[in-house]
């Protein structure tokens, strides 16, 4: 059987599947990706180039779609690629957040086409408009935002299913559709991503990180409010004096994944570092960038307490491996997080944006290690029941094949 896996940064969400898949001599496997996109052993994989052109002459509304379009006519280029080397798909997998999928219906019309529904935008109940800090879209704007859905719908119209990794990221669809989208997490590796009382790190400025030792950890692609940055700085005032000699990891860039820019055009880093930056210690707070995964995952295995905060958002990867790594996690009470945390159970849950209570729980995880021992354990058996890269895959697996 051949399968064919679409995603702008392949492999993604579809790493262990694709794999598990390459593994048996009866299937072959390719791949469209963007340049950014890496290969996996035993996967073909197509890169097309994609030039974001001006979009002077379109209207605001439809400059997404007017890129997903385009998007689209490289991905048929690519499947045109692959079908002249013998390569026509029985089975599709592809994000339909990109417009990639606009093409694959009317290329094969036979083949089970699966749609990754990774997030739906809407103007309540998700991240749009939950933090008052920052203005509320006018019509214009919400206008906008439900146009970004476009190339989605017809995806979810055009696929055989659908597949979401929780169930709170299924709810963000509209509910006529939720019965054709499947939930199965993608998965970690909890083999690789494990306890280590052993573990060392250290930092570009020479200090050497153990595990035992109080240290703060606080990781995001990027440092923005979606993840929850303003409060967490807001938050370290009160932490370092309360904690002396805990030191502070920030994993993050300086750029923007998600929502808007600052209104002066600032890095938000830089917005709320000057916001509290007089407050701080310098030589306890460390901002170290996006690290190598080798030392993002010996980060976790050195942290006391993790602090992981987001808007009703898609739920991060680093969430589940800080479960996976026995990582004391301290997160927001928001939907997603609910779906994977019992507060006092596998993790502590705060409210969003009550940066007292934040401090106040990171203190009390910081000063008591040892009572919360079988906390950090709960959440290393999370992640092994629920994420388990070999289960997830089982799970994906029974979505993506077709029925016999």
């Amino acid at each position: 059987m051949n399968f064919l896996f679409v995603h702008n940064n392949f492999p993604a969400q579809f790493r262990f599947v694709a794999e598990q898949l390459a593994r048996h001599p009866e299937h072959r496997v390719a791949a469209i990706g963007a340049e950014t996109a890496q290969g996996l052993p035993g996967v073909r994989l197509e890169r097309y180039r994609f030039n974001d052109v001006g979009h002077a002459f379109v209207h605001p509304f439809a400059r997404r779609f007017d890129r997903e379009a385009r998007r689209a006519e490289q991905v048929l280029y690519a499947l045109i690629a692959l079908e002249s080397s013998g390569f026509v798909p029985d089975v599709i997998v592809a994000h339909s957040g990109w417009g990639e999928t606009l093409p694959l219906r009317a290329k094969y019309p036979r083949a089970r086409l699966i749609a990754y529904c990774e997030y739906f935008y809407r103007d309540q109940g998700g991240d749009v408009h939950f933090d008052p800090e920052f203005p509320p879209l006018g019509v214009d704007g919400l206008t906008h935002l439900r146009a970004k859905n476009a190339s989605q719908l017809l995806a979810l119209v055009d696929c055989d299913l659908g597949l979401s990794p929780t169930a709170w990221q299924r709810s963000t669809y509209p509910i006529e559709f939720h019965a054709k989208i499947a939930v199965a997490h993608e998965g970690v590796d909890t083999d690789l991503v494990r306890p280590d009382p052993t573990a060392t790190l250290q930092l570009p400025n020479g200090l050497m990180l153990r595990a035992g030792a109080e240290i703060l950890t606080f990781v995001a692609r990027n440092l923005e409010p979606m993840r929850g940055y303003h409060v967490f700085m807001r938050a370290l005032p009160d932490i370092l004096r309360a904690r002396p000699s805990a030191e502070v990891v920030i994993v993050g860039g300086d750029g923007l994944s998600y929502g808007a820019s600052s209104p002066d055009g600032r890095s938000w880093k830089d917005v709320f570092l000057s916001e509290v930056g007089h407050r701080l210690d310098p030589r306890r707070v460390h901002f170290v960038g996006a690290l190598p995964y080798s030392q993002y995952l010996r980060l976790l295995q050195v942290s006391r307490a993790h602090v992981y905060l987001t808007y009703p958002f898609v739920l991060s990867w680093s969430l589940i491996e800080a479960l996976s790594a026995g990582c004391l996690v301290v997160a927001s009470d928001t939907a997603p997080l609910r779906e994977v945390i019992t507060h006092g159970r596998n993790g502590l849950l705060v409210p969003f944006f009550d940066v007292r209570r934040l401090a106040h729980v990171v203190v009390e995880a910081l000063t008591q290690p040892a009572y919360f021992l079988g906390m950090r354990e709960a959440a290393r058996a999370t992640a092994q029941a629920r994420f388990e890269r070999r289960r997830a895959v089982a799970e994906q697996l029974a979505v993506i094949l077709p029925p016999r």
